[in-house]
């Protein structure tokens, strides 16, 4: 049984099962989408990556899920938070692979703040963190639009240089402090 985790306005975030072979192996075998990887996925390592996360649900209590869309019921991605090492610490990151046909249509930001909201919310981090390859623009566009902030880059061997990008308890609080008071000005105005 499918577990749901998240809900957001287009979107369902729920854990991931072996059924979701399909639907991950055309995002993370797919070459465009991790051209900023070390190696496109195949069978084996989708496999892997689905069991991966199912231990991570068993262990943590979160891990990456599976990026749903709530109208239609289709597989698009997935998102969630890990535990990653960063620069040589263990980091709770917040991570997402979106379809490319399903790209740059705002659903890696609503799934990325889905993820944020919840982690604030349910676990006990005081700033969360999302890393990539320098050269991964739509990975760090989606880390700014979820309120996130370049906080670090350095040189490592596999990404060449790696960005880190963070967002911390207290920013996101200031963050729906504004957007609660947006949402009341709209409305008065209405």
């Amino acid at each position: 049984m499918e577990k749901k985790m998240i809900e957001t306005e287009r979107l369902i975030l729920r854990e991931m099962t072996e059924q979701d072979f399909d639907a991950l192996f055309a995002v993370l075998g797919d070459p465009e989408v991790m051209q900023h990887y070390p190696n496109v996925f195949d069978e084996t390592k989708v496999r892997e990556w689905i069991h991966r996360n199912i231990e991570r649900y068993e262990i943590f209590s979160f891990g990456l899920w599976a990026v749903v869309l709530k109208e239609t019921g289709e597989l698009i991605g997935d998102c969630g938070l890990t535990m990653q090492q960063i620069g040589g610490n263990i980091k709770p990151e917040i991570g997402y692979h979106i379809r490319k046909d399903m790209q740059r249509k705002g659903y890696g930001t609503e799934a990325a703040k889905a993820v944020i909201d919840w982690a604030f919310t349910n676990t006990p981090f005081q700033i969360l963190y999302s890393y990539m390859k320098h050269t991964n623009a739509g990975s760090y566009r989606t880390a700014i639009s979820a309120g996130m902030k370049l906080v670090e880059e350095f040189p490592d061997k596999v990404n060449g240089i790696t960005k880190v990008y963070a967002i911390t308890r207290e920013e996101w609080i200031a963050l729906k402090k504004e957007s609660i008071l947006c949402s009341v000005e709209t409305q008065s105005q209405l």
